[in-house]
């Protein structure tokens, strides 16, 4: 006589169940030793983190968001790539000044595309000084980075469609800022934080 075999259900961790972490990707990342550049974004910010891994939990070592770049005079969208790019450049820099030199980025559950904002912010770090594994031919160009491909945009729109041009770009125009001017403005940016 057969005997029947109970059946028990296991249970994903929490986590797992939210679609918050992916348990093999996290211990690849554990496994290399190094804090992980963890960048995270949403509509209309950005932030970066240096985070590394203790057996009592993770430690953040450093954190660079949008309103710090604020606070530095930043005006653009904090979405948009060139902010994207200057987060990770603030977070490479303070990471500099704390003695971290090296690290693996970790974009989480987002999708990986090719010169997205998660590749801006990793070669703003890069940029920075700080040596995170990669492949040059993911990371978006400079001009993109700075701005130029919106600063282009916000021109033809002035001059092909006005009333195009005040909708798109409301949220420059109520800070008294001109979205042509975003490439030159990123540049300044990058300098203040360069110190």
């Amino acid at each position: 006589m057969k005997r029947k075999m109970k059946r028990t259900l296991k249970m994903p961790h929490r986590r797992v169940r939210e679609g918050r972490t992916d348990y093999h990707q996290r211990l690849r990342l554990l496994k290399s030793g190094m804090p992980r550049f963890v960048a995270r974004k949403s509509g209309n910010a950005f932030s970066c983190q240096l985070v590394e891994h203790r057996p009592a939990g993770d430690r953040t070592l450093v954190t660079a968001t949008v309103p710090q770049l604020r606070k530095l005079g930043w005006k653009g969208h904090g979405g948009s790539l060139p902010s994207a790019y200057l987060v990770g450049y603030l977070c490479g820099m303070a990471a500099k000044k704390k003695g971290i030199a090296q690290a693996v980025a970790d974009f989480g559950l987002y999708r990986s595309t090719k010169g997205s904002r998660l590749y801006a912010s990793l070669k703003g770090a890069v940029d920075a000084g700080l040596s995170i594994p990669h492949a040059k031919e993911i990371l978006p160009p400079e001009d993109r980075v700075l701005g130029k491909h919106i600063a282009a945009y916000a021109d033809l729109l002035k001059k092909q469609s006005p009333e195009k041009y005040q909708r798109v770009f409301s949220a420059y125009l109520k800070h008294a800022f001109a979205p042509e001017t975003i490439a030159t403005h990123a540049a300044e940016i990058k300098k203040k934080i360069a110190g």
